[in-house]
């Protein structure tokens, strides 16, 4: 399949997302403006690279899911939750939270994909109430945390960070049990890992995930901070 390069002045445009790689970068180039990403989100595509490369958007499949109502609680994390060992906020510090994730070590993994472009683009999303954090605390110190972007009943979950012990997995499993509650359909988590797959995420074709979300992310939902 052809790798579609993306032309700056239309940041409306992008290509059919069936019609794209599955398996390696789908396009190429553009920017990382807010209006760019919020066009992407909706068709799929998402911006992974490493600094110094040209932006590269992916449209991955089969896609990593996790469906609200199959949350998955490990017997280790209750505790976590029974003794409340870490308190929760949303959406007061989204630049510290993805700053944070910027400066998570992943092994095998040089550098971030999160540039002061990326972040810049993430802040305006941010402050048109679409992209939204999740924050952990311990004594008042921010130990973990995640951000991604909602869009009608969908989130897109982006990166996550910890400072102490499960402190990611604590945002994630409350994030979850908070978009459950409030009809949220499915979680994207864009890619497996075994973290996210212990937690109860899963793996469905790019059709149906494109199918999924195109119905969900036209769902009128208020916009605004989170509280």
């Amino acid at each position: 399949m052809p790798l579609y390069r993306l032309d700056a002045r239309f940041p409306e445009l992008f290509p059919d997302p069936l019609l794209t790689n599955g398996s390696s970068p789908a396009c190429f180039g553009g920017d990382l403006s807010s209006e760019r990403l919020f066009n992407a989100y909706r068709l799929g595509f998402f911006p992974w690279f490493s600094e110094g490369e040209p932006i590269l958007w992916w449209n991955p499949d089969p896609r990593f899911v996790l469906f609200p109502d199959r949350l998955k609680v490990s017997k280790s994390m209750r505790p976590y939750f029974n003794q409340q060992k870490y308190a929760v906020r949303y959406d007061t510090r989204f630049r510290e939270v993805m700053e944070a994730c910027r400066a998570t070590f992943r092994p095998g993994q040089w550098g971030s994909w999160i540039t002061e472009e990326l972040i810049e683009g993430y802040v305006g999303l941010h402050e048109m109430g679409l992209a939204h954090c999740v924050e952990v605390y311990e004594n008042d110190e921010l130990v973990g945390g995640l951000y991604g972007l909602a869009l009608g009943k969908v989130f897109f979950g982006e990166s996550m960070f910890h400072l102490r012990p499960n402190a990611s997995k604590f945002a994630f499993i409350t994030l979850v049990r908070r978009l459950q509650l409030e009809g949220y359909r499915v979680i994207d988590c864009q890619q497996e890992t075994a973290h996210l797959k212990s937690l109860g995420g899963e793996s469905i074709s790019r059709t149906d995930f494109i199918n999924l979300i195109g119905e969900a992310v036209d769902v009128p939902v208020g916009r605004g901070k989170w509280a």
